[in-house]
């Protein structure tokens, strides 16, 4: 899957948020869909069931941490969270590279060459967000209560 092809099929419930707009956001999601299918690859060989689960997250603490920093009140505490998923995106580097015998290389090396670009793009917006003070943005999320009534969530 490309990364257009995925960016098509995200749905408005993410893409309407205000961090939608963030790149390193949607690289990280991009790279957790891209990891699941990794993960479940790694974990049906046996030398590499431990790996899977380590993989699986590191991966996805990058994209979750990014959205928990986005939402904190000043730059120091986003910082800090965009800190934390660097040091996942690090972590996940090894294990695409630790488990790039049963991946393959290609494979190894794309993920690879996606988690640098997002380590690039943290790096870069680390010391900004620690010199200055964010608000919330205002958001538009439409929530039709009736709709929800009518199809409640499943637990």
């Amino acid at each position: 899957m490309t990364f257009e092809e995925w960016l098509a099929s995200v749905p408005a419930e993410i893409t309407d948020d205000p961090l939608w707009r963030m790149e390193v956001y949607r690289l990280a999601l991009f790279a957790s869909d891209l990891a699941w299918h990794d993960v479940s690859r790694l974990a049906q060989d046996k030398r590499t069931i431990s790996l899977a689960d380590q993989l699986y997250e590191a991966v996805g603490s990058i994209s979750a941490n990014i959205a928990e920093g986005y939402s904190r009140s000043s730059g120091k505490d986003e910082a800090r969270f965009y800190e934390y998923s660097l040091g996942s995106a690090r972590e996940a580097r090894t294990w695409y590279y630790q488990g790039r015998h049963v991946l393959g290389a290609a494979v190894a090396l794309h993920r690879i060459r996606l988690l640098t670009q997002i380590v690039r793009l943290l790096l870069t917006i680390i010391p900004v967000e620690r010199r200055r003070k964010l608000a919330e943005e205002q958001a538009a999320y439409d929530i039709n209560i009736a709709d929800l009534l009518d199809n409640p969530p499943m637990p």
